[in-house]
């Protein structure tokens, strides 16, 4: 189980995982299930706190009151929060004291997983009932406990980074599950004009739907293609499980889908199946997809909430995350769009077992990218398993030892850009540097007519980009004969000759970073650090598409 490690380098020790909920929800019997699956230790803080004190918890309250056993809750809580690394079950009404819904919140916040347990509320109470010894169900115990429910359920959604349904499940189901959607990354993104959300990343993360979606949508429209058939009919699920109204909309796959004609079909679909601001959209699919149904939900009555469900690598690390939306025209990508950010961005790692290899290596594209303009330890990553992400294969991945590497580069991938992202939204500055490559890149596309992958057609636009850098005296010879090699091995393309240089040129200048008749381009001086390469020689540029040209 992948847990805070990787985020938390100090020697503190911490618990794999909290679990918070309602009395009866079950916590004890699914935390001892969770441990025991782990192979970890398990500790209940009503248990740590009997022992302590020396009588039952309900003894306590009758001769101290509740005060006096909040104050020990809190201590019992603070010091096993620092010390046990197990599954550690807290009371119902721990969250409740502030104290302890700090120390969970920097628990999260150093890469913890704080667990909400949503049982179904009937169950949880006959559970309740029938334990007994619950002091604050004192009196008609199911009136109180539904009063302690709605106070407390929006604090438990507070403190809490995954949330997990159990209704129906058997205890080692719900366990499974529980042990499965808090084995996942997490990249928080916010800044300046962004709704914050959580980027997932994991086994299973398509279970959080209902809870990204929240209570407020009745009717959920689901874009999606048909090459991603079965895992659209594990959405729709989940989805009418939780009681939402489903509209599939199934769309052409990959850029024939980004269009304004297709748009246009949705539009009237939403239209016609009585849409209203409060419903929402889910699109799940790869790049193209997630663009089109963002969109969608930009325009559809000036803005509704929306969730992106990626499929492929690429869109996992790139079209999903930032609040890009858009559809392409005859003129060039990306011309029509809008920036709307998704309520959430769900990237559930089964999804890839239906990706072809072909495609599975073009997203390495754009993680590449994502190494040579931020995070060099991307680079090092993707030289050190070269050979088995060139030989992806989706059908062995979950149980082979690439599924960890996969899943860390795209977290580091995704924080990279939430990087940019943060600081600038609207692409004025900073975020512009995530283009690197794509200049040239999306010239390819346009003139290949989209036959060319997008991250393909990055892979040789960072290799012209790097030319260029060169070129103009900015980047040293190796680092570009690194990037030939690096993209080589990975299975990359690192040339093209689909084109004559004029034909490039013109569509250079009709890329959005263009300003007037100034061609912009994102150079690079060394790895990790981009630049604006503004206005460059004529000759250069010339030059810098010689030399690509001449590899093919």
């Amino acid at each position: 189980m992948a847990t805070h490690s990787r985020h938390d380098t100090g020697a503190r020790r911490r618990p794999a995982a909290v679990i918070v909920g309602m009395m009866g929800a079950g916590k004890t019997r699914l935390g001892k299930e969770m441990s025991q699956m782990l192979g970890i230790g398990f500790a209940d803080a009503d248990q740590q706190i009997e022992d302590a004190i020396g009588m039952s918890i309900p003894k306590y309250f009758a001769r101290h009151g509740e005060a006096a056993f909040r104050e020990v809750e809190r201590r019992t809580v603070a010091e096993t929060l620092g010390s046990f690394d197990g599954i550690y079950a807290l009371g119902g009404g721990a969250p409740m004291t502030p104290a302890v819904r700090e120390a969970l919140h920097d628990y999260a916040e150093h890469g913890g997983r704080v667990i909400y347990l949503l049982a179904d509320p009937s169950e949880a109470m006959e559970r309740a009932r029938r334990g007994g010894g619950r002091p604050m169900l004192d009196g008609d115990a199911d009136a109180r406990w539904m009063a302690l429910y709605e106070q407390r359920d929006p604090v438990y959604r507070q403190v809490a980074n995954v949330i997990v349904r159990t209704h129906g499940m058997t205890p080692k189901a719900a366990a499974r599950k529980m042990i499965e959607m808090t084995n996942e990354g997490i990249v928080h993104v916010d800044g300046a004009g962004i709704e914050p959300y959580d980027v997932r990343i994991g086994e299973g993360a398509l279970n959080h739907l209902p809870d990204v979606l929240g209570a407020g949508p009745v009717r959920v429209a689901l874009i999606h293609t048909q090459s991603v058939q079965r895992h659209s009919d594990r959405a729709r699920a989940i989805l009418r499980k939780a009681g939402y109204e489903v509209s599939d909309i199934v769309i052409p796959d990959a850029e024939a889908g980004k269009t304004v004609q297709v748009a246009d079909g949705i539009w009237q679909r939403l239209g016609n199946e009585g849409f209203t601001r409060s419903d929402a959209i889910v699109g799940l699919g790869g790049g193209a997809c997630t663009d089109l149904a963002g969109f969608v939900a930009a325009t559809w009555m000036r803005g509704i909430r929306y969730v992106n469900c990626p499929t492929s690598l690429l869109a996992m690390v790139d079209a999903s995350t930032g609040g890009k939306t858009g559809v392409n025209t005859p003129q060039g990508k990306n011309l029509v769009g809008s920036f709307y950010t998704p309520a959430g961005v769900l990237a559930d790692l089964r999804t890839l077992t239906s990706l072809p290899n072909d495609i599975f290596i073009e997203g390495l594209g754009e993680v590449a990218k994502s190494g040579f303009i931020r995070d060099p330890e991307i680079l090092t990553i993707l030289e050190d398993h070269a050979d088995e992400l060139r030989a992806f294969d989706g059908e062995a991945f979950l149980d082979s030892p690439l599924k960890p590497v996969v899943a860390e580069l795209i977290e580091r991938t995704v924080r990279v850009k939430a990087h940019h992202v943060r600081a600038d939204l609207k692409e004025a500055g900073l975020r512009e540097f995530l283009n690197y490559g794509h200049t040239f890149g999306h010239a390819i596309e346009q003139l290949e007519h989209f036959r060319w992958r997008h991250g393909n057609a990055v892979a040789v636009g960072m290799v012209y980009a790097a030319e260029l850098s060169n070129l103009t005296g900015h980047l040293d010879r190796p680092t570009v004969e690194y990037t030939y090699d690096l993209l080589d091995r990975l299975g990359l393309p690192t040339s093209w000759n689909g084109a004559g240089f004029d034909e490039v040129l013109a569509l250079m200048h009709r890329d959005k970073k263009a300003r007037g008749n100034t061609l912009r381009f994102v150079g690079l001086e060394e790895i990790g650090r981009p630049f604006h390469l503004d206005d460059p020689d004529p000759q250069t540029v010339r030059e810098a598409f010689e030399r690509v040209r001449q590899q093919a």
